[in-house]
């Protein structure tokens, strides 16, 4: 049994805290009280079925505080899992909160191993080992999806570890350990590597997303059957029938900053198809409030701000562009989003939240949905929404 401490309990900290609290004496730290005392009530601060199931059903060794020193103190692994958003003004990934965190630990203990699981750019870990003059620091990335972050964890594709030091061989059993799936594949790298397969991996996925929502923009642009193209295009094996519901565009946590970030990467290096991934997303998001209004509605309505269905995270979702774009045209926009009215919120970005379904639809002339909704079913002739398949 070893002490880990997870810093961060956003989707990857509550995932990994609830995964290793199985085998390990686990602390997870936060300075959002809030967050803290919920989990110290055996309450998910994220929606997540899996991860409230077990902070609920299972027993577990673990224990939430806000106190950094009880956190750091006799800690043997110090995993990071703090945000890293893009910034648009320096082109690159704010890491403060990793380096905050790093500065904090060893100013307490220095012979805990530090496991960054935040997104950082490609070169960050080499960095930070030579700012600090600390060595045991290697970075092991996360491939969850929301809503379904502790099930991922549980019956991971494939562990990363970015490090092939005796303490990452071990930490990467201890993630074994608490999986559900056996016979996992591992793979050691450095911590370059490491950076590399996270980036690279959600921009394919961002990639392929892009493509289908392009598909589908030249299927109604021509009156055509976007369904029948994709299902045709996607009965060949070699592409698959997933990810290609199309939407307003990929969003989320990940997609959109890992992205740009990418780009960023790639500045010295010559390219054409990472670039325009990342324009892509921008071009969609035209095409749709374009396609709105050419509808000329007075009044358009926002049905959830969220990024998908079982999540209440809309952080960068595609839906909030749309907005953005119909609004500086001048039209009115209103929003229905619980999670909002359920805060307070009367307002979003100047735009009316309405607590009320019914009062919703009635005031709304066109309605605009990410992602389809039974809600919706009896003004369905209103409705504008891409979301074919009516899946995530």
């Amino acid at each position: 049994m070893k002490n880990i401490t997870v810093v961060g309990v956003g989707y990857v900290g509550i995932a990994n805290a609830i995964l290793l609290a199985q085998k390990n004496k686990v602390i997870a730290y936060d300075i959002d009280l809030a967050k803290i005392e919920k989990l110290q009530n055996n309450i998910s601060p994220i929606d997540d079925p899996e991860a409230s199931f077990f902070l609920k059903e299972k027993s577990l060794n673990l224990i939430a505080t806000t106190d950094s020193i009880l956190a750091y103190d006799k800690a043997d692994y110090i995993i990071i899992a703090t945000p890293t958003d893009y910034d648009v003004e320096k082109n690159f990934f704010d890491t403060s909160s990793v380096e905050q965190v790093i500065e904090n630990v060893l100013e307490v203990n220095h012979l805990a191993t530090i496991v960054i699981k935040s997104t950082v750019p490609v070169g960050f870990t080499l960095k930070i080992r030579e700012k600090f003059n600390y060595k045991n620091i290697f970075f092991s990335p996360e491939f969850l999806r929301e809503g379904k972050a502790l099930y991922d964890n549980l019956h991971p594709s494939r562990i990363i570890v970015g490090s092939v030091s005796s303490n990452a061989r071990y930490f990467a059993k201890l993630l074994e350990e608490g999986a559900i799936k056996k016979k996992l594949k591992t793979v050691f790298l450095d911590s370059t590597e490491a950076e590399s397969v996270k980036l690279f991996s959600n921009t394919f996925l961002a990639m392929r997303v892009a493509f289908f929502n392009e598909l589908d923009s030249f299927a109604e642009s021509h009156k055509l059957d976007s369904r029948k193209i994709i299902e045709g295009v996607c009965l060949d094996s070699r592409i698959g029938s997933f990810y290609n519901n199309p939407s307003f565009g990929y969003c989320g946590y990940c997609l959109p900053k890992d992205t740009k970030q990418l780009k960023e990467n790639y500045k010295d290096v010559p390219n054409n198809l990472i670039n325009s991934i990342v324009d892509s997303n921008a071009t969609r998001k035209d095409f749709i409030a374009d396609q709105v209004l050419s509808k000329s509605p007075k009044v358009i309505g926002v049905y959830r701000l969220i990024m998908k269905k079982g999540s209440d995270n809309f952080r960068a979702s595609s839906v909030q562009g749309i907005m953005k774009r119909l609004k500086a045209k001048g039209i009115e926009v209103i929003v229905y989003e619980p999670v909002l009215s359920k805060e307070g919120e009367e307002f979003f970005y100047n735009s009316e939240v309405i607590d009320s379904l019914e009062s919703f639809k009635e005031k709304s002339d066109l309605i605009i949905a990410n992602r389809y909704s039974d809600d919706l079913k009896d003004c369905i002739d209103k409705v504008y929404t891409r979301d074919i398949f009516r899946t995530d």
